[in-house]
């Protein structure tokens, strides 16, 4: 059974892109009854506060009449920015030898948090050099991984 963020996202994206946008991905934050939906669009020559409006009206009004999410909720539309969160593997493999900072859902190494840079992704696999000196090269599967954005 796909997370209720996997369907929101498929739910919302064909919105997103009639208006001419990318659905960059969504963050569903859920606190006992309310919750907040992040929804991050993207577009190749950038995205105004237009963009974020329209998508905010068109992406509330498909929730409201497809209920996705249970008891109170706060929609926010915005850009990825510098620090952006990622979400897919393609995502990760556009970023190639770039610093990210990594939250894993459950302990690696004794660990959760890890900074270092994308040193390749592979399918759904992603390889992290997470000591500059020795080159510690570590593999997270991305359902491993509960946030992860650029080091900006």
């Amino acid at each position: 059974m796909k997370n209720a963020a996997v369907q929101i996202a498929e739910l919302i994206a064909p919105t997103v892109e009639a208006l001419g946008l990318i659905l960059w991905g969504i963050e569903l934050q859920q606190q006992g009854k309310y919750s907040l939906l992040r929804v991050y669009i993207e577009h190749e020559e950038g995205v105004g506060i237009e963009d974020c409006e329209r998508v905010s009206r068109q992406v509330s009004a498909l929730l409201d009449v497809e209920d996705p999410i249970t008891g109170e909720y706060t929609l926010e539309v915005s850009s990825p920015g510098m620090d952006r969160p990622l979400f897919t593997a393609e995502q990760f493999a556009l970023y190639e030898g770039e610093k990210v900072n990594v939250r894993l859902r459950t302990a690696l190494q004794g660990r959760r948090r890890f900074k270092g840079v994308i040193k390749k992704v592979v399918d759904d696999r992603i390889g992290l050099a997470i000591d500059a000196d020795d080159g510690e090269l570590i593999e997270i599967t991305l359902a491993d991984i509960d946030k992860a954005n650029i080091d900006f």
